[in-house]
């Protein structure tokens, strides 16, 4: 996921195409890192976001509006002071670098035309806005960068503004074949990164993309390369050059398993086993890839104290569990303190006072038997000791095992709930799934006046044939959709081994192909706990073959005739309804 030089490429071909002749109509600055600038064009406006935000840099097109504070910050007033109903000049990128160079031209005080330069700089941590005059003299930036932050270069008002080379990279769209193999195979590293470290642009992806093309291992080392190789390399970053030059963009998006994986300007045949979807403009792209992913972040960050909450529960119940295990293994020997009991009262008479042991022959095995014995007690007195210790043990195996039933049950309850925080899309499910934490006590219930509504719904597929697939995102819907939903006739799936969802497949009366069998199964998989596995066994059965168990948590059932295959957790070309 790369916001590489060839993005940046696409974008101001967009920019230019989109914005030519245009001017700038407002300017708002949403963050303390973020601007919102309008401009005319066209006779109609168009809303750009540049974040330069240092885990997230971003440049695009947007439709959403995002608020701005009522007071304007400095940077955001001085871009409003110089440049606000500039027109464009020109929209450049140096080189293939990660910056978007634009040159507008306005008015100044005294009536002259000016040039001044807005400058975004796309580059990680590093990412800045710099204002310059026609000089290239920097008149404000929105991150001030002073030389006890960079010895490199200082971003400051009144500073030369430059581009710094400190990577000694070749400018792609310029470098010869001389150079380019110069450069590359003389890194003592694999060939997929002696391309991106060589020239100025290029990520991982392209390099990887160029290797694949020209049928070449990329983790060879590149000083290994053979000549002809080195033509196929050559000849493949060469196209993918002039794809970049002739501005002829293509933007996809790679999506697997409902996540999406890569995104690029143009399509990348080393991603052939995704589903590619395709976009009118890089901005489309990158406001509907960042949007999923911010989607993504923040339903982790807000559900980080539901998985607190249920990690401690998890890491309590599962020390307890083991020290239940311990201590009901040590029970067994309950039946061997009987026994001595019971031999002590049958041959005890033959005991003489004060011996530390007895030995006899067990009546039940006919094996002799050593019997440590206390020798301040009598053999009656010592037989005694040992029923007790008898009844004692198995009072507490008795307790035990029905406490380590319960504990078992916690565990397994709670592994349903980290699964359903992983299946989680959106607040509400998150209200779900505390609410559901709060009836089974996990959650302490505040008392409050205001009743809280929120209903989230299953998961929804298609099968192929046309039959409706639903799966449960947490034990509430697990249990409405196998009891309520589903009728006796309906099929029901789920993982044997792993906590996870349940399926439903209406059947509508109907006997159903295989096929649909195969992917509820990877969808009964997909939402499990077992999902990183190769293939994991699934339990079928028809839903009149499940019944709830009494007291028990929310979603547990039992089933006793079932079929069972072991599949793939791959769900990708079963097609979801929104």
């Amino acid at each position: 996921m790369a916001f590489d030089g060839i993005t940046v490429s696409s974008l101001i071909s967009e920019f230019n195409k989109t914005l030519d002749e245009g001017r700038i109509y407002k300017i708002a600055q949403t963050e303390s890192d973020e601007l919102m600038i309008t401009f005319k064009a066209n006779k109609s406006q168009y809303k750009m976001l540049l974040s330069v935000n240092a885990s997230l840099p971003l440049a695009y097109f947007t439709n959403e509006a995002k608020p701005s504070p009522m007071t304007a910050p400095n940077f955001c007033m001085l871009l409003r002071k110089h440049i606000n109903s500039g027109r464009i000049v020109s929209i450049k990128q140096p080189g293939l670098e990660r910056i978007i160079d634009f040159e507008l031209q306005h008015l100044d005080e005294m009536g002259d035309v000016c040039i001044k330069h807005l400058i975004i700089e796309l580059m990680g941590k590093h990412s800045n806005i710099i204002f310059c005059d026609d000089k290239n003299m920097i008149v404000d930036s929105i991150k001030h960068i002073s030389s006890v932050m960079s010895s490199v270069r200082q971003v400051l008002p009144g500073r030369e503004y430059f581009i710094p080379d400190t990577m000694n990279k070749e400018n792609p769209l310029t470098v010869d074949r001389t150079a380019f193999d110069t450069v590359i195979y003389s890194k003592a590293c694999n060939l997929s990164k002696a391309i991106y470290t060589s020239l100025t642009g290029i990520s991982p992806v392209i390099a990887e993309e160029i290797c694949y093309r020209a049928n070449v291992d990329s983790s060879l080392p590149a000083t290994v390369i053979e000549d002809g190789a080195k033509d196929l390399i050559w000849s493949n970053f060469a196209k993918i050059i002039g794809i970049v030059k002739s501005g002829e963009f293509s933007p996809v998006i790679y999506e697997k398993d409902g996540s999406y994986v890569e995104f690029n300007a143009f399509p990348l045949l080393c991603y052939a086993d995704c589903n590619e979807i395709s976009f009118d403009s890089m901005s489309e792209l990158l406001e509907s890839f960042y949007k999923k992913k911010n989607e993504s972040t923040r339903i982790k960050q807000k559900s980080f104290d539901l998985r607190r909450i249920v990690n401690t529960a998890l890491e309590k119940d599962n020390k307890k569990y083991a020290l239940q295990l311990k201590q009901l293994k040590d029970t067994e020997k309950k039946d061997k303190y009987k026994v001595y009991g019971e031999l002590l009262t049958t041959y005890g008479y033959s005991v003489e006072a004060g011996s530390k042991e007895c030995e006899c022959e067990n009546f039940y095995t006919g094996e002799t038997v050593k019997i440590p014995l206390d020798p301040t007690l009598t053999p009656i007195e010592n037989a005694k000791k040992y029923f007790d210790k008898y009844a004692k043990l198995k009072r507490t195996g008795d307790a035990l095992s029905s406490i380590v039933l319960e504990t078992k049950a916690s565990i397994d309850y709670l592994e349903t709930i980290s699964v359903s925080l992983d299946i989680a899309q959106n607040e509400t499910d998150l209200k779900e799934i505390k609410n559901e934490l709060v009836q089974t006590g996990y959650i302490k219930k505040r008392s409050t006046n205001k009743k809280e509504r929120f209903k989230s719904k299953p998961l929804h597929f298609i099968s192929t044939g046309g039959y409706h697939m639903y799966v449960g995102k947490n034990n509430i819907q697990n249990e409405e959709l196998t009891f309520k939903v589903a009728n006796g006739g309906d099929w029901w799936f789920h993982s044997k081994a792993f906590p996870g969802s349940h399926v439903i497949v209406k059947t509508n009366g109907d006997e159903l192909p295989d096929i649909v069998f195969e992917e509820a199964a990877r969808l009964a998989a997909h939402f499990s706990k077992g999902s990183g596995q190769e293939k994991v066994e699934i339990d079928y059965t028809m839903r009149k073959n499940v019944k709830k168990v009494a007291g028990a948590m929310p979603g547990f059932v039992i089933y006793h005739t079932n079929y069972s295959m072991a599949i793939s957790p791959d769900i990708s070309g079963i097609e979801e309804i929104k």
